[in-house]
């Protein structure tokens, strides 16, 4: 394997004197500039198109409007992005430009292949044993969007020996500032058939830190995008991640992709979004442990079907002269058909009056006469039928349905007998109740079980593909939320078993998928890290026995002495040992990352400002100052971030703020898996015993 690159000293690349022949590097650069008018003339082209005489109305006129200025969007050149990053020349003498879409010539000539393509899978899985028709495999160096190195592999040559790529490990290790970036030069053979795998089956990644497993979830995206794109523009697909935060770090890689029509949201507000409520109250942990129980789906269940009562009464239909009489035991033997079908409240509701009507057509049969569709249409809409319906059979309002069981002890009594226990049900009950729906202080637990009420009574719209990102922390009510969204559609699940930081957090992927409702789907393990230093992560694995005993420790293919640091601060120092050290890594190229307990941020945050450091303290929605490289971050928001350094405040805080010890070590562990650089641990009190042996240099 050899790498080429121009002299580091000089401010521009050499260029080769008129009538001097190009180099290599060169004729890449050559090629790159090619390839970019080329893709400036595929977009003109599309801005030409001239519709006025194509469509036959205006709406029409509009999709298709909307469908070239999506195509104008995808076209565009992004600065400082590679249009291609790799090159495969083959045994049969093809040569083909790997790049994150494709652009083709005047004359339709592929320039760059799109990265999906079947013709690109070589560049991400051959190797000396296995060189599947390649003979050179190039990588190519960037600095902004300008072309300065590449590094060639010959796959065939028996004595070129087999080694990890400089430029591959440099762009790993290239610091990270804003938003998430793709992973597409990079991307390993393991991730790839994750990747790559069908749309008709559901993939569950087990990843341990610094495996990729959230850049292969949405590459998987974009491959199955580009694989089956009619049949998912028809269904639809959603990326589900833990919080807003974690969404606005991730949500530039499938625009960077070229996919901008991929929806991204949270599980609290995929379930608000559709019941229609606001979450403004919080429940304790014990409380949202039940209510996030699955055994609530059956409460719910008994619930919604509680209002359903046996007549008592004929249903006396009058058309014309004539009177039909269905006796109320007829009556009850439909309604109980009804209910024994197990069919949606909502469905089983309309279909009732179309079953008595039925009954009443059949003895109009009898009686001689020859009714139609539109008689029976008529006698289901009639007044009497009706009242049966409304009496037997009455409408449900899924968010007063809930509001009744959390304010009725009677009613939940009588809806979890045999499910929940007295303590359960005292647990989950209002101490007071809200006057109606609007006055509720729902958490999201609340709207979890009225999205489930909403199900029963109307069928959830499904998708064709689903993303869910740290899927470790989900209920199983919440699994069953997201479930119904791809009843007849795949998911990729992604998380950690020992970062579920939740009271309720799933304790095995078989218990996870079948809540979800793809029990039948592939657990693949990705043990192998690309981001954290071997040194953190090892450091970090001394939690596993702890936390999540059944677990493979990870490696890491990445080298960094002197990545980890661990400091006692003397006492009542804490906070300037903590801004010293903040201090120190800022001198450093990169972002920084002071993570802290939720309680400490607040006091951090005043020593940040007291010592003049610019900083941004991550909230909630994600939001971060454009330009400032220090973020203080609360421990329960850093899940799914990383940064070039972190300094990481007093573990047993962070331990000491989850309600249990186990939840506080995994969310330890989440915190100090969060560096790809370096980490400096900064305590006053004793380290958690998990973590104290062998802490560190000290420095």
């Amino acid at each position: 394997m050899s790498t080429h690159a121009p002299d580091q000293s000089a401010h521009a690349p050499s260029r080769p004197s008129a009538g001097a022949p190009a180099g290599p590097l060169e004729r890449e650069r050559a090629h790159l500039a090619a390839s970019r008018a080329a893709l400036r003339a595929m977009r003109h082209d599309v801005e030409s198109l001239d519709i006025s005489d194509v469509t036959t109305n205006w709406v029409n006129a509009q999709v298709l409007q909307h469908q070239i200025e999506a195509r104008i969007e995808a076209l565009a050149d992004l600065s400082g992005t590679p249009l291609f990053f790799g090159r495969l020349d083959r045994s049969d003498g093809a040569r083909y430009y790997i790049g994150r879409r494709h652009v083709h010539d005047a004359d339709g000539d592929p320039m760059v292949i799109d990265w999906r393509a079947p013709v690109s899978q070589p560049f991400y899985r051959a190797s000396k044993r296995d060189p599947q028709g390649v003979e050179l495999r190039r990588r190519f160096g960037y600095t902004g969007g300008e072309l300065t190195a590449y590094e060639d592999e010959r796959l065939t040559d028996p004595d070129e020996a087999e080694r990890v790529s400089e430029l591959l490990r440099r762009e790993i290790e290239r610091p990270r500032v804003g938003p998430m970036r793709d992973i597409v030069a990079t991307i390993q053979p393991e991730q790839d058939e994750i990747v790559r795998s069908g749309i008709d089956g559901t993939v569950c990644v087990q990843g341990a830190p610094g495996t990729g497993k959230t850049a292969v979830g949405l590459h998987r995206v974009a491959y199955l995008l580009y694989a089956h794109r009619e049949r998912l523009a028809r269904t639809g697909t959603l990326v589900i991640g833990p919080n807003r935060s974690f969404l606005r770090y991730i949500e530039q890689v499938l625009p960077a992709l070229g996919e901008l029509a991929v929806r991204q949201t949270t599980v609290e507000d995929l379930v608000t979004g559709a019941t229609g409520v606001e979450v403004r109250g919080a429940d304790d942990p014990e409380a949202a442990r039940v209510k996030g129980d699955a055994r609530m789906a059956e409460v719910l269940r008994r619930a919604v079907r509680a209002g359903v009562t046996m007549p008592s009464e004929p249903c006396v239909v009058v058309r014309g002269s004539r009177r039909w009489r269905i006796p109320a035991y007829e009556l009850e033997e439909i309604v109980r058909e009804l209910l024994d079908r197990g069919i949606r409240y909502g469905a089983a509701r309309e279909a009732l009056p179309q079953r008595i009507a039925h009954a009443v057509l059949t003895r109009m049969e009898k009686a001689g006469e020859a009714p139609d569709d539109r008689v029976q249409d008529a006698v289901a809409r009639n007044a009497a039928v009706k009242a049966v319906v409304k009496a037997v059979w009455p409408e449900v309002d899924p968010a007063k349905l809930v509001l009744r069981l959390l304010s009725d002890a009677d009613f939940l009594a009588g809806c979890s007998e045999g499910i929940l226990t007295d303590e359960e049900r005292k647990a989950v009950l209002w101490a007071k109740p809200p006057r109606g729906v609007r006055s509720a202080k729902w958490s999201a637990a609340d709207a979890v079980l009225i999205d489930e009420a909403q199900d029963l009574i109307r069928r959830t719209p499904s998708l064709g593909h689903v993303v869910l990102d740290e899927a470790q922390d989900l209920s199983p009510m919440q699994y069953r939320a997201v479930g119904r969204r791809c009843t007849t559609g795949s998911a990729t699940v992604l998380g950690d078993l020992a970062q579920g930081t939740t009271p309720w957090a799933t304790a095995s992927w078989a218990e996870a998928l079948s809540h979800l409702g793809k029990p039948d789907a592939v657990v693949e393990e990705l043990t192998r890290g690309f981001r954290v230093p071997r040194e953190i992560i090892s450091y970090a694995s001394r939690l596993l026995p702890h936390i999540a005993p059944g677990l493979s420790e990870a490696t890491s293919v990445r080298e960094a002495a002197g990545s980890l640091r661990v400091r006692q601060a003397a006492d009542g120092g804490l906070d300037g040992a903590v801004t010293a050290a903040c201090r120190e890594a800022l001198e450093r190229e990169g972002s920084v990352g002071l993570i802290a307990a939720d309680a400490r941020v607040p006091v951090l945050a005043a020593a940040l400002e007291d010592a003049g450091l610019p900083h941004t303290v991550l909230g909630p929605g994600g939001e971060e100052a454009p330009g400032v490289r220090l973020t203080l971050v609360p421990a329960t928001l850093v899940k799914g971030l990383e940064y070039d350094h972190v300094v990481l405040d007093e573990p047993a805080a962070v331990v000491d703020g989850e309600p249990d010890e186990r939840t506080g070590l995994r969310r330890l562990y989440v915190a100090l898996t969060r560096a790809v650089s370096g980490l400096t641990v900064v305590h006053a009190a004793p380290l958690p015993r998990a973590l104290a042996a062998g802490s560190g240099d000290g420095r």
